[in-house]
């Protein structure tokens, strides 16, 4: 009497498809990571924007105008600033005597801009940088 010997491990056709599945699964979890990371530039971006109020009225207090505050080192808006531009794609920020206004483009959704300004708007809108913050228009209304 013969015995067949039965071999031990998986057939070529079932590694393959673990393989398949954990690809699959890899993917899913790339595109959500991927998510997660612009969702948390976004909240920099921010945090970064909601740190220039403060520092613009110490430059104001010292100076008693905006004008050059977007070249501010002592109070730290520039610092503010430059690290939410190192954010966003796309950004402006404007000082007048009267008024100061900064904005910075969202990366989750590229249309969205966050645009912040002295007299305490504090927007999100698909209304341009180059529209709420240049110029002589220091207000973040899309004016």
């Amino acid at each position: 009497m013969n015995k067949v010997k039965k071999q031990k491990g998986f057939t070529l056709i079932e590694l393959l498809v673990v393989i398949a599945i954990i690809g699959i699964l890899a993917a899913i979890v790339l595109v959500n990571v991927n998510s997660a990371r612009n969702k948390a530039k976004d909240a920099a971006l921010k945090a970064n924007l909601a740190s220039l109020p403060a520092a613009a009225e110490l430059f104001y207090d010292n100076a008693s105008t905006y004008v050059g505050v977007e070249a501010d080192t002592t109070y730290g808006f520039k610092t503010a600033y430059d690290a939410a531009a190192a954010i966003s794609a796309a950004e402006s920020v404007v000082g007048t005597a009267s008024g100061w206004c900064a904005c910075a483009q969202s990366v989750t959704t590229t249309t969205n801009y966050y645009c912040l300004d002295a007299a305490g708007h504090n927007t999100t809108s698909a209304i341009t940088c180059a529209v709420d913050c240049e110029g002589t228009d220091v207000l973040c209304t899309g004016t």
